[in-house]
């Protein structure tokens, strides 16, 4: 299923707000300000114009406005929106917007109170609602098909009279369908036996599934390709290791990448794994109206049959609302793809400070207000900083929302309208990551450069060798050598020569450098294809090339 609009796009001016501070709270925002002191502010919009004057008086702030009367008031932009998800980079994540919307909330519980009650046509003991004719069918589906941007606004509007925003959508399928007259015979039984969690809970389990399945997983896909065509790009590109910051054994550049593009496969396939859950028990749980309504109906077997129907598991041990549970799952999953990927945001940030990797410049970019030659790893740094955004909001998504008192507290409810903010931030630092990995140019001859003047990393296999052919001391030996000490090809060269060893042994100790002193590192690199399909069955890559 798929939430639509009547254009077929979403814009700014329709409203699809991922934050709820502007889909539902715009009106009290707008006359909002705190201003210090004696401040006489003017802005001019248009023809229309504001006056903001603050006075300060005995220690007391008061705040007057004038509005003329040809003025208008602060109106919703990417230029006035109070999360930057919804103004500065609204063109980055408005994908998520048919899902995590509240135009998307609308649309799915219209979605949730149209196939209730088809499947209440379908139950034999509810005879009041005989079984739909095939005309009558297609109107109701048409109800969701052709849900409109306009449609979710009259909802809205009826919002303002009721003060309750599942109410209202009940009265407009009741408004809508009053011309069809199979269904304006059972128009009460639009929402029959239902507590609003009913339909809220599946809502927001179906916004997740759709927003999860069109949109994260497969910028998180293409995350992973992106990272693996790095690995085998670089499979053999050499790199001194730095552990503590110092050197250490060297590696591949490709072996690096090829380690956090298995860490994200891994992570993404669990994350695949929660299922969403619903419930549809009624007030407190327990089909208590239902039962008193049809005492001979199976209540708990119709609703499993009604959750599954519509793609989700079924949780059959509710109070008024679905436990959440799931989602404090889902969110944990997500908080640590998120986390591995600021782990690689940091690890290119470094390598790109050490010269290892250049950065492509785009014509007319600037890097610094002051310093004309910067070009700064800003995709890494806002990946980063997006990140951390989003684990701070999927962090208390995920330890709020499986608390409720008693059978139910309303604290779910506000919380659950920012979903969005935590997965748009998410979305924002995949997108920036990928277009940072985009612009890396492997610098060869500094990776080279750091090697050559690090043949100390030679002791650890020189000193492994001398272990085998039980030469005494060798730890001790390779530690007076190089510990603190410049050491070079020479001095390694002649240290090796002095060894009683075989001359095979010898031969080949020889024959070692920093470069080629890799382990397995290139056919780590080369297979990650492998060790990515293996976690996610061949599903992700296969996926990404298909598309591209």
């Amino acid at each position: 299923m798929e939430a639509r609009v009547s254009s077929g796009v979403i814009t700014k001016t329709q409203s699809p707000f991922l934050s709820p501070l502007h889909a539902r709270k715009l009106q009290s925002l707008r006359n909002m300000s705190a201003l210090p002191n004696t401040i006489n502010i003017y802005h001019q919009f248009s023809n229309a114009s504001v006056y903001l004057r603050s006075t300060f008086s005995s220690r007391t702030h008061v705040f007057k406005q004038a509005i003329k009367d040809d003025s208008r008031e602060f109106e919703l932009s990417t230029l006035t929106a109070l999360s930057p998800l919804d103004g500065r980079y609204w063109g980055k994540v408005k994908d998520l917007a048919p899902y995590m919307s509240e135009y998307g909330l609308i649309y799915f519980r219209v979605l949730v109170e149209i196939k209730w009650l088809l499947m209440l046509s379908q139950i034999p003991e509810v005879i009041e609602v005989p079984s739909f004719s095939a005309e009558a069918q297609s109107y109701l589906l048409g109800l969701i098909d052709g849900f409109s941007m306009d449609d979710a606004l009259e909802v809205k509007k009826i919002e303002r009279v009721t003060n309750h925003d599942v109410k209202a959508v009940e009265y407009f399928l009741k408004q809508k369908c009053q011309s069809q007259p199979e269904i304006a015979k059972v128009l009460e039984f639009f929402h029959f036996a239902c507590t609003s969690e009913d339909i809220n809970n599946l809502a927001h389990a179906l916004m997740l599934k759709e927003a999860m399945t069109k949109v994260m997983f497969p910028t998180m896909d293409k995350l992973v390709e992106a990272i693996c065509k790095l690995a085998k790009a670089n499979a053999g590109v050499s790199m001194l290791s730095r552990t503590h910051g110092q050197p250490a054994s060297p590696t591949t550049l490709g072996k690096e990448m090829a380690i956090f593009a298995v860490r994200l496969s891994r992570e993404r396939q669990e994350i695949s794994q929660v299922e969403m859950m619903g419930k549809f028990a009624g007030a407190v749980g327990n089909y208590n109206a239902h039962i008193v309504a049809y005492p001979t109906v199976n209540w708990p077997q119709i609703a499993e049959q009604f959750v599954t129907s519509l793609g989700l598991k079924f949780n059959p041990y509710v109070t008024q609302i679905e436990t959440h549970d799931y989602m404090a799952k889902l969110y944990y999953a997500i908080i640590r793809f998120n986390n591995i990927l600021i782990d690689f945001d940091r690890d290119i940030w470094g390598y790109i400070s050490l010269g290892y990797f250049k950065q492509i410049t785009k014509a007319g970019e600037i890097g610094s207000s002051t310093m004309p030659h910067k070009v700064n790893p800003i995709d890494f740094e806002n990946s980063e900083g997006n990140l951390g955004k989003a684990n701070e909001d999927l962090t208390y998504l995920s330890m709020k929302l499986p608390i409720s008192r008693w059978q139910r507290d309303l604290t779910d409810s506000t919380v659950l309208r920012n979903m969005g903010a935590g997965l748009g931030h998410s979305l924002l630092a995949y997108k920036s990551a990928l277009q940072g990995i985009g612009k890396l140019q492997v610098n060869e001859a500094r990776l080279s450069e750091d090697l050559n003047q690090a043949w100390e990393v030679l002791a650890e296999p020189i000193q492994t060798v001398m272990r085998r052919y039980g030469v005494p001391e060798p730890y001790e030996k390779l530690k007076e050598l190089t510990r603190g000490r410049a050491v070079t090809k020479e001095s390694i060269r002649e240290f090796i020569e002095g060894l009683e060893l075989p001359e095979e042994a010898k031969t080949h100790l020889l024959k070692l450098t920093p470069h080629s002193y890799v382990g397995a590192a290139v056919e780590l690199a080369n297979t990650v294809d492998s060790a990515v399909n293996v976690i996610n069955g061949s599903e992700v890559l296969e996926t990404c090339r298909r598309k591209n």
